[in-house]
């Protein structure tokens, strides 16, 4: 965020206004050389249709990880006394955390919130903070019958393979009711939530048990191990489960019985992740140069900036135009900003395309960059020498070059979690917010936030004219 003079603000107003000087159609804003500028003398022109489809589909959950590995050590296993899981989210107002950890000296029992789950920020929006233990409650997964906690045979620890022990013949989930006693929550697990800078919350789970907690009859004290589990940031209610009604086929089983979380996991996964506007932005015809970045070098300065900060096209495309028909080899430059059906221009949201036109000779190829909207600085493009618009015998590229574009880091400001960050376009009070990137390159993102694969999220396809 190295501009210090932009007048365009947050990417709600910028989506909207951001192409205010293109008709509205297509948003040509070429200038010097329009559409058919430049090129390779007299070799055909041909057109092309290029359709940008966001092909992000709904998400459940916001974050959905396995938590394994205790704290100082270096490989995952059970959570054992004075022992603690930490994990790292990204939240908003109105999100949840809800998780689970199987008790371990038992044989389908639980440790979770209850379908809710834990609020992250209190009825103000202010982040929560400090012990949430309270919300924690020993759960029956009703898939195996019970016996006594610390002594039963068909008990993790005791048993000599999963599913060895009777059906539970009542197979709902419930708050754990039978004849045997179990230590109070809080003598076995404890919870805290930490506020970190960038609405990012740490997560702690420690396991509060000893030698002792458990006194089986005939067996010894023993303490009460905690296994991997599942964590998910959610809006919705009973995100893994639902009192009172029958054991889920989700994994749950798994974890309950065998502190297995790799079901629920791969159930959950599908169902998580960044769901994200695209911006409105700039397509370049060209030879074999790079139009809008070389990966590895910093930003120019002409304008990428803006588009990747803000989903602002407009100074970008009139840097291009500028060197049409120079020595950087672009014959034309397009800003596309209206999505299929819109009457005006705007984002291109989840399910929705928007199509340009551009025309090219033989050899010339296509350059096109948009930010992604949940981001601080990162946006949608191919290769820094784009898509090739003919093969190699000169005949016209036609079909999905989905696989051609990358999510990049246009290396201008420090990333925050995707979604949540406060200096990201949607929630920030306006431009030149977030801390600069102490990188300052263009490079493919890898700032060890999670990202669905570009194709995940931008559908690509050229359409020669026929």
């Amino acid at each position: 965020m190295k501009i210090r003079n932009r007048a365009l603000s947050a990417l709600p107003l910028v989506l909207t206004l951001a192409a205010a000087c293109s008709d509205g159609d297509g948003g040509d804003t070429t200038g010097a050389g329009g559409m058919g500028g430049g090129g390779a003398g007299g070799d055909a022109v041909t057109s092309f249709e290029v359709t940008l489809e966001n092909v992000t589909p709904a998400r459940e959950y916001r974050v959905a990880s396995v938590f394994n590995t205790p704290v100082g050590e270096s490989m995952p296993g059970p959570l054992f006394p004075e022992k603690s899981f930490e994990l790292r989210v990204g939240a908003l107002p109105g999100d949840r955390l809800s998780f689970t950890t199987m008790f371990g000296q038992s044989n389908d029992l639980f440790y979770a919130p209850d379908g809710a789950g834990i609020a992250l920020y209190d009825e103000k929006g202010a982040p929560v903070s400090g012990d949430v233990t309270d919300q924690v409650l020993l759960w029956d997964a009703g898939t195996e019958a019970n016996e006594e906690p610390g002594a039963g045979p068909n008990q993790a620890p005791r048993q000599s393979g999963p599913n060895t022990g009777a059906p539970d013949p009542d197979k709902t989930v419930r708050l754990v009711d039978d004849d045997y006693t179990y230590p109070p929550v809080e003598e076995v697990i404890q919870v805290t939530v930490t506020p970190e800078p960038g609405n990012e919350f740490t997560i702690r789970i420690t396991n509060m048990s000893k030698a002792g907690t458990l006194m089986p009859e005939g067996g010894e004290p023993a303490a009460v191990p905690l296994s991997p589990g599942l964590f998910v940031v959610h809006t919705m209610d009973n995100p893994l489960f639902t009192v009172g009604q029958a054991y889920p086929d989700n994994g749950l089983e798994a974890q309950a019985e065998d502190g297995n979380p790799t079901m629920l996991h791969e159930g959950a996964m599908p169902r998580a992740g960044l769901t994200s506007p695209v911006a409105p932005g700039v397509a370049v015809v060209h030879g074999s140069g790079a139009p809008l970045f070389m990966s590895g070098e910093a930003d120019r300065g002409k304008g990428l900036e803006m588009l990747a900060e803000d989903g602002n096209p407009t100074a970008l495309a009139a840097s291009l135009e500028d060197e049409v028909g120079g020595e950087s080899g672009i014959s034309s430059v397009l800003v596309y900003n209206t999505p299929v059906g819109a009457s005006m221009p705007g984002p291109l949201l989840p399910g929705a395309k928007l199509s340009f036109t551009v025309t090219a000779r033989p050899g010339e190829r296509l350059s096109f960059a948009s930010m992604l909207g949940q981001s601080n600085d990162l946006f949608f493009a191919p290769s820094a020498q784009g898509i090739a618009l003919f093969d190699a015998s000169g005949e016209p590229v036609s079909g999905d070059v989905s696989d051609e574009v990358t999510i990049w880091d246009a290396g201008t400001e420090a990333n925050q979690w995707p979604g949540v960050g406060p200096d990201q376009a949607p929630r920030q009070a306006g431009p030149q917010m977030g801390a600069d990137d102490p990188t300052d390159q263009v490079r493919p993102v890898d700032d060890g936030y999670a990202y669905p694969a570009s194709n995940q999220m931008l559908k690509v396809t050229i359409t020669p004219a026929r």
